[in-house]
């Protein structure tokens, strides 16, 4: 039974196979081991769940002669999906399908037989051929994961058998004689790849040689410093083979040289001068007081790991040049970085959270501050302001735009609202405001406020309010809303040339929030809208922080926090974004949302720039009367908020515009928004505790030009 090494996969349908089951069942030295009940379980449980055909796929007994044992066990397609579910989305559905078509060749099974395993392990490989003539010896132990049960036993067997024990549908041929120039092209029959790990020189040289007529490409591992070795003969079929490291020798020269004499070759192939100290020591003691090279077992899985890889490259289509290179695990542990020695956190510039009205020069430079103080998506703070005589400019800064702020029209709402808190200020220091809207030779819109007539004190009451006004991103809990607080939050965007649009059935509330995780997450898989999203936020001891989000503010737990550091990573986004997956990129806002007492969204009638201005003062009216009514309100707008054509759905989002079409239909839908409206902002509004800090603005300095001569108060 030593030359034994292929299970026999019965299944009790066949009449054939029911006979041998019932014999083998008979045999009191036969043990039936019965997986069947445990796997099903397991397969019904994945995520997501398994198609019917399946869970209904009928079991096998698998028969293995030399451990005298029958497994029932799923049927083919039902245990891979199983066993390679953990491999899910290292490797995704359909590059496991590509590569479990691959047919392998593993020459020489003590190096080989970790990565004969390792192939199987990984579901990377079809079929695979195992040579090798050499019998285990105890001295193999120490690097072949064998047993003492093994001893004697041919090692290409041995491999054999135990990937036939990991999955006994992993197609196997053993070749348990050496290669030789007579059986070679035989060995070589129907593979795709060689892995070649042999001790014979002759041997190495005369597999590349015949890969390299079939266009085959080999590749080779050692055990001393983590060197894999590349040959592209599919795509170099020219190419010298072991890179021309064997001069004019051919195959025939070398197996007719003395052990001495291949000594050159041999310290040339192993890159003498990059061997550990320790490798090239030992190989002067080879013969004297060595038998051989050593090898360890940990360098051996190293060796595994980089063919699995470079196998995973080659059958994926993936690019992996010809050459060697090294990944050496020594070399990497003496430069490991200690966490305790990061640089200390930066001091702690929360700005809190005040009462105290600043006392200024003038009723201009109050306004100034107070439109300094509007929201803008992001805190981008898009505008310019300019103190005139007797008006304060405000002006669309068109450097400061970003993706979603299609045509401006983002930015025009921050401006109408920065406009509203100027008002404000001048009427609580007594004064009237008279407004003129237009555009400019530099900037898309321009506002002017102008000092005149007569004060209304309705707006000098939301004076303190409109200082106080901040984004609390708590998640709240939702609380119902009395008919004299609804009424108050309509008439507050009436009044200032809105319409508001409150949703507080809590079904709807769930369907807002669905949108709102759909559109996040399509925001999160787009190149340009993630990386702006990003560039927002900062941290403490950031540069620049007067624009953007403190991270501070996005109450978070600690947990979400170091979510954030993977959530930043474009190349995280590209594979999911490859994968139409990241449906939990939405988790948060759903979550938020869902959680609302009430989804707000501020609308008006036109789409002209102007329009979207007098919506951004019924935007910042809507955000004072529910923060003075003890509310906290956070925007929570979806990308494609500002996007009025098909054309600009695709200009948002190129991968994703139907998405966002569809999302936005169902958004005005919910709302009750007529074509003739254009939504200004979307905002939760909850009850919850005080936000921990406010967002900072850049000094007015940055923003405000004031004239040449100093205005005096009027």
């Amino acid at each position: 039974m030593t030359d034994t090494h292929a299970a026999i996969i019965l299944a009790e349908d066949r009449p054939e196979d029911a006979k041998l089951l019932w014999q083998l069942r008979a045999r009191a030295d036969i043990e039936f081991v019965d997986n069947i009940g445990r796997q099903r379980g397991a397969l019904a449980s994945l995520t997501p769940t398994v198609d019917a055909d399946l869970l209904t796929e009928p079991h096998r007994w698998v028969y293995y002669p030399w451990r005298r044992s029958v497994v029932g066990m799923l049927g083919p397609r039902a245990y891979r999906r199983l066993r390679l579910d953990r491999n899910r989305n290292l490797i995704t559905d359909s590059e496991q399908h590509a590569l479990s078509e691959l047919h392998i060749g593993v020459i020489g099974l003590s190096v080989g037989h970790v990565i004969a395993h390792t192939l199987a392990a990984q579901g990377i490989c079809g079929e695979l051929h195992l040579a090798d003539f050499d019998e285990l010896e105890a001295a193999n132990l120490n690097r072949v994961p064998a047993t003492v049960f093994d001893e004697g036993v041919n090692k290409a067997i041995i491999a054999a058998r135990r990937i036939a024990e990991l999955d006994p549908y992993v197609r196997v041929q053993v070749y348990p004689d050496a290669v030789t120039a007579d059986t070679v092209d035989a060995f070589l029959d129907g593979l795709d790849i060689v892995v070649e790990e042999c001790d014979s020189l002759d041997t190495k040289a005369l597999v590349r040689e015949a890969a390299r007529h079939r266009r085959l490409p080999v590749l080779m591992t050692t055990s001393d410093r983590g060197l894999v070795d590349v040959e592209r003969f599919d795509l170099e079929p020219d190419r010298p083979i072991l890179h021309g490291m064997l001069g004019a020798v051919n195959t025939t020269d070398l197996a007719g040289l003395s052990s001495t004499d291949k000594v050159p070759f041999v310290l040339g192939l192993l890159d003498a001068k990059s061997l550990s100290p320790r490798m090239a020591a030992s190989l002067c003691e080879v013969g004297e007081t060595l038998s051989t090279w050593p090898q360890l077992a940990g360098e051996v899985v190293l060796g595994a790991a980089l063919i699995a890889e470079s196998v995973r490259r080659i059958g994926l289509g993936e690019p992996l040049a010809s050459g060697r290179t090294r990944l050496d695990v020594a070399t990497a542990l003496d430069n490991v970085d200690d966490p305790l020695r990061m640089p200390p956190a930066p001091a702690d510039d929360t700005v809190e959270i005040s009462n105290e009205q600043q006392e200024f020069d003038s009723v201009l430079d109050a306004m100034a501050y107070a439109a300094h103080r509007a929201p803008s998506g992001g805190n981008s703070q898009p505008w310019s302001i300019a103190i005139g005589e007797h008006s304060l400019e405000l002006h669309i800064d068109p450097r400061r735009t970003s993706q979603m702020d299609v045509e401006f029209r983002g930015s025009a709402v921050a401006l109408g609202a920065a406009a509203l808190n100027a008002r404000i200020a001048a009427a609580a220091h007594g004064h009237g405001t008279r407004l003129h809207t237009g555009s400019g030779e530099h900037t898309p819109l321009q506002i002017s406020v102008e000092l005149g007539g007569s004060t209304d004190p309705a707006l000098a009451e939301m004076y303190g309010p409109m200082l106080e006004r901040t984004t609390n991103r708590h998640l709240g809990v939702p609380v119902a809303f009395s008919a004299e607080l609804r009424e108050a939050l309509h008439s507050a965007a009436l009044a200032h040339g809105g319409q508001l649009r409150l949703i507080t059935d809590r079904d709807e509330i769930r369907q807002c929030a669905e949108v709102l995780a759909a559109a996040d997450r399509i925001r999160y898989l787009t190149n340009q809208l993630h990386s702006e999203m990003f560039a927002e936020i900062w941290s403490p001891g950031d540069p620049a922080p007067e624009y953007g989000i403190d991270v501070r503010t996005l109450e978070l737990a600690p947990s979400d926090l170091a979510v954030l550091d993977v959530l930043r990573r474009s190349d995280v986004m590209d594979e999911l974004a490859r994968w139409d997956a990241g449906s939990a990129l939405g988790n948060n806002t759903r979550d938020r949302v869902g959680g609302a007492s009430a989804v707000a969204v501020i609308t008006t009638h036109g789409h002209e720039l102007a329009d979207y201005a007098r919506a951004g003062a019924a935007v910042e009216a809507v955000w004072i009367t529910a923060q003075t009514a003890g509310l906290a309100t956070q925007p929570v707008s979806p990308a494609f908020l500002y996007a009025h054509t098909d054309h600009e759905l695709a200009q948002l989002a190129p991968a994703y515009p139907e998405q966002l079409g569809r999302l936005q239909y169902t958004l005005r839908r919910l709302t009750g928004t007529s074509p003739e409206e254009a939504q200004a902002l979307v905002m939760k509004i909850t009850s919850a505790p005080r936000p921990s800090l406010r967002s900072r603005r850049s000094p007015l300095l940055h923003t405000t030009s004031r004239p040449a001569t100093p205005h005096r108060e009027v």
